[in-house]
C-alpha cells in the first residue's frame, strides 16, 4: 500500500454558518445563571476566585460575547495563515501551516493542549516564520489540532492518547516533506513533545518545552529552597486543585453534556482555568485579551468539542512512561505562574541533553498568549541553542 503523500493533505477554510452564531447569541440571551458566589469581595481580590468564576466577571463577559464579539475576525486570521486536513490512522488532523520565506528555515511542530486550542499560537506564527530580526531562527510552523479538538475529528474509539499523537505528529511533518522538524510545546502538547523527543530521535532535531516531568520517585534531597516550593506547589495543585482533570479523567462523557450544549457552562469551565493559571492579581483579561478567550471559546462552541476535548485526560492522565528518556538537545522554560514547574534536577534525569534552561520573570500556564513577545523570544533562542547542539 503507498504511503500517503502531500496530495492526501486538502487546504481548509473555517467559516461557521450565521444560523450557528444567531443560535449562540440566543442561547446567551437566554441563559439561567446561579445567585453570586459566598466570597464575593471588591476587585481586584485573587480571593474574589476562590468558589470560581465570579457571577459579576461571567456577566460582563457573555455580554460581551453575545453584543460585541467578532467570531469572523479571528476565522479571518486562521484563513490568512493557511488551514489544511489530512487523515491518519482514519482520523481527520487539522492544522495551520505557515512556511517561511527564508531558504535556511526549520519545520516546527507547535503543540497546545487544554483548555486553550491553535488560539495558543496564533500570535506567535508570523514572527516565527518570518522574524524581523534577520539573525533570529526561521521556522516553517505546523500548529495542529489535537484530536477531538477544534477542526480535527473527533475519535470514535479509545486509544487516541499522547503517544499515538505524537507518531501521528511524525506522520503529518513527512507528509509536509519534514522528515526531521523541531518541537515545542506546553501542557498536554509538552507531555507530546516529550515523547516526540524520546521515541523518534531520528525525526525530531530538538525540543523546546514550557513542561518537564522527572521520573515519579525522585527526592527533594540537594533541591534548592526555590526548587523545593516548586515541588511542592505542584504537589499541592494536584492535591487540591485538579479536580476538573479528575473528572474529566473519569468522567469526560459527563461533564461533556454540560460543555457542548451550554455555551456559559463551556465559557465558565474554560474561564476559571484562564483566570487560576495566568500571572495576574485578580482577572485574566490584565494579560490577555477577552477577544482572544472567547475565540478559545467560540472554537470549541462551534465545533462542539467540549467533551472530545476533555477525553485527552481519560486516554493519558498519568501516562507518561516512568521510563522514558529525551535525549535530543532540549531547551525548557518554566513559567513563575504556572501550575507546575520541574526542578531543574529532576528534569535532567529525564531530558539528558538540556542544553538551555531559563526560568522567566513573568508569566504562567499560557506565556503565548499572556507575555507574547517574551515567549517569541525565548522560543526562537531556545530553538537556536538546540539547532547549534545538532551542528
Amino acid at each position: 500500500m503507498p504511503r500517503p503523500t502531500a496530495s492526501d493533505v486538502r487546504a481548509f477554510e473555517a467559516h461557521a454558518t450565521d444560523a450557528d452564531l444567531d443560535d449562540l447569541r440566543a442561547r446567551l440571551a437566554a441563559a439561567r445563571l446561579p445567585e453570586a458566589e459566598t466570597v464575593y469581595r471588591a476587585a481586584p481580590d485573587p480571593r474574589r476566585w476562590e468558589q470560581g468564576v465570579p457571577l459579576a466577571d461571567l456577566v460582563d463577559v457573555v455580554n460581551y460575547w453575545r453584543t460585541g464579539y467578532n467570531w469572523r475576525s479571528f476565522e479571518e486570521s486562521l484563513n490568512g495563515i493557511g488551514q489544511f486536513r489530512t487523515t491518519i490512522d482514519d482520523l481527520g488532523i487539522h492544522f495551520l501551516h505557515r512556511r517561511s520565506t527564508r531558504a535556511d528555515a526549520t519545520p516546527l511542530i507547535l503543540t497546545h493542549g487544554w483548555p486553550d486550542s491553535i488560539v495558543r499560537f496564533i500570535d506567535a506564527v508570523d514572527e516565527l516564520a518570518d522574524p524581523k530580526d534577520a539573525a533570529a531562527p526561521a521556522f516553517h510552523v505546523v500548529v495542529p489540532s489535537l484530536p477531538g479538538f477544534g477542526y480535527s475529528d473527533k475519535p470514535a474509539t479509545t486509544g487516541w492518547g499522547t503517544e499515538k499523537i505524537a507518531a501521528a505528529w511524525v506522520e503529518l511533518m513527512g507528509r509536509l516533506g519534514y522528515s526531521k522538524f523541531a518541537a515545542h510545546g506546553g501542557d498536554w502538547g509538552g507531555n507530546i513533545t516529550t515523547v516526540l523527543g524520546g521515541r523518534f530521535p531520528a525525526h525530531v532535531l530538538g525540543i523546546h518545552t514550557t513542561f518537564a516531568e522527572g521520573p515519579p520517585g525522585l527526592t527533594t534531597d540537594g533541591l534548592t529552597a526555590v526548587e523545593r516550593e516548586w515541588a511542592e506547589e505542584t504537589r499541592g495543585f494536584w492535591r487540591h486543585r485538579a479536580a476538573y482533570a479528575k473528572q474529566q479523567a473519569t468522567r469526560p462523557q459527563t461533564i461533556g453534556y454540560s460543555l457542548v450544549d451550554s455555551p456559559v457552562g463551556l465559557l465558565a469551565w474554560i474561564l476559571d482555568k484562564f483566570a487560576e493559571w495566568t500571572d495576574t492579581e485578580d482577572s485574566p483579561f490584565e494579560t490577555i485579551s477577552m477577544d482572544r478567550v472567547l475565540d478559545d471559546v467560540t472554537l470549541y462552541w462551534l465545533t462542539r468539542t467540549g467533551a472530545s476535548a476533555a477525553r485527552i485526560y481519560y486516554e493519558s492522565h498519568n501516562s507518561l512512561d516512568p521510563e522514558l528518556r529525551v535525549d535530543v538537545p532540549s531547551a525548557i522554560t518554566m513559567y513563575p505562574r504556572d501550575v507546575e514547574k520541574c526542578p531543574r534536577p529532576w528534569a535532567q534525569e529525564r531530558y539528558r541533553q538540556i542544553v538551555r534552561w531559563r526560568t522567566a520573570e513573568s508569566g504562567g500556564h499560557f506565556p503565548s498568549l499572556e507575555v507574547p513577545e517574551y515567549f517569541v523570544k525565548d522560543l526562537q533562542e531556545g530553538l537556536a541553542a538546540v539547532l547549534d547542539a545538532q551542528r
